[in-house]
């Protein structure tokens, strides 16, 4: 099944609609570090001063409720599953886009970026499947709830994408790149089918020749450093945020910092993570790790990283649903509080992406906001998402309200 996007774009999408002003009252509003009960007023997709009665105001009845900022997702790859619900039945990558965006506001996301890999591997990985997505994702842009941005994961030694990826960093077509090497396990585990047979179906390609396609990208080791300095020159003169994936020493995250890649995603061991504090890095674990309780490839304890202030950003890695979770989880078991916890799905990859227009409920940021009932020992629950000012999701009609 195809579309005309052509066609798509041309409609009147989200972005072109008059807004009604939203009143949020009787929550409990995290602003400045500290719960307070107030009412909370968006206008023109921007959060307002509440001194006035605002009206003709959409009037949400948050009682009981947490008014928290909206989630922003620096690294979420679930979307792979909908572009390839089974390793043979792909969809148009605009379907799978749209049913994105669903679950982003289901789950209180906001502001997304969409973990594209692109590596040498070809197939669901490579290149056909990058470019679809970018295109998809451009096109759809003006009818998305959710502010949906492009995280590039560059494969290192996928050094024939390098022109096409400065040509993207120079016309802004990318919002995030990451360097990501996973050559060095591929090498040692080449000969084990039990390891390699997720990455030969998603190649397409027979055992033998996915084998052969290894060590032709592997001859090419020498080439990889090089590649990695021009595309990072090019993103700083680009401005572009950086992240290095899965560090494996102190040393290797130094090399990243030296060249402006300041995020350290999913760093393996803690001897790295502290070097990565140590440098004023931001640091990225997977929200599935804290609600799992732990990471299942061995990496260290999100929580016990969060816990020594050695995690500045949780990200929804694999599951989404699991980064509104995540910071409740944390505050449950007093290894930090409320306020702190939704920092790192809030404010602290805003900072490390340079938003500085959300992350916070502050009057003049844009209207991103989530609205979350705990009521143990029912898991936390997104009773409500606002998105760029417009209520995207509601769970219980009988708290809204028309008036002043």
């Amino acid at each position: 099944m195809n579309f005309d996007a052509g066609k798509l774009t041309a409609n009147r999408g989200i972005a072109s609609r008059p807004m009604r002003p939203i009143a949020i009252t009787g929550g409990q509003v995290l602003s400045r570090g500290a719960f307070v009960s107030t009412t909370v007023s968006v206008v023109d997709g921007l959060i307002v001063n509440n001194s006035k009665t605002i009206s003709d105001a959409l009037t949400i009845n948050a009682q009981g409720l947490y008014v928290l900022p909206g989630i922003i997702d620096i690294h979420g790859d679930g979307f792979e599953r909908l572009v390839n619900p089974r390793p043979a039945a792909p969809v148009d990558p605009l379907i799978a886009l749209l049913e994105a965006d669903r679950q982003f506001i289901a789950n209180g996301i906001t502001t997304a970026y969409h973990s594209v890999t692109w590596s040498w591997e070809g197939g669901t990985r490579g290149t056909e499947a990058a470019v679809s997505i970018l295109e998809a994702l451009e096109h759809l842009r003006p009818h998305l709830a959710v502010d949906t941005r492009y995280h590039l994961r560059h494969e290192t030694f996928n050094l024939d994408a390098e022109p096409v990826i400065l040509d993207w960093i120079a016309n802004g077509r990318i919002d995030c790149l990451a360097f990501n090497d996973h050559m060095a396990g591929t090498i040692k585990q080449r000969h084990r089918p039990d390891k390699m047979a997720g990455m030969v179906t998603r190649s397409g390609l027979s055992d033998v020749a996915f084998l052969a396609l290894i060590e032709q990208v592997y001859a090419r080791a020498d080439e990889v450093p090089g590649s990695i300095e021009r595309l990072a020159t090019a993103a700083c003169h680009a401005g572009l945020p950086m992240l290095s994936h899965d560090d494996m020493t102190p040393q290797m995250r130094a090399w990243y910092r030296d060249l402006g890649c300041t995020i350290a995603e999913f760093p393996v061991n803690k001897e790295t993570t502290q070097s990565a504090a140590a440098g004023g890095d931001p640091i990225v674990f997977g929200a599935p790790n804290v609600v799992r309780g732990g990471s299942h490839t061995g990496c260290p304890s999100a929580a016990e990283m969060a816990a020594q202030g050695l995690c500045t950003i949780l990200a929804s890695d694999y599951y989404y649903p699991a980064l509104p979770l995540a910071p409740f989880r944390l505050a449950a078991e007093k290894i930090l509080s409320l306020s702190e916890a939704w920092a790192l799905v809030s404010s602290g990859p805003a900072a490390a992406l340079g938003l500085t227009d959300r992350g916070c409920v502050e009057a003049g940021l844009r209207g991103d906001l989530v609205l979350i009932e705990d009521r143990s020992p029912l898991p936390p629950r997104i009773v409500g998402t606002i998105a760029g000012g417009r209520l995207a999701h509601l769970s219980d009609a009988g708290r809204i309200a028309i008036g002043g």
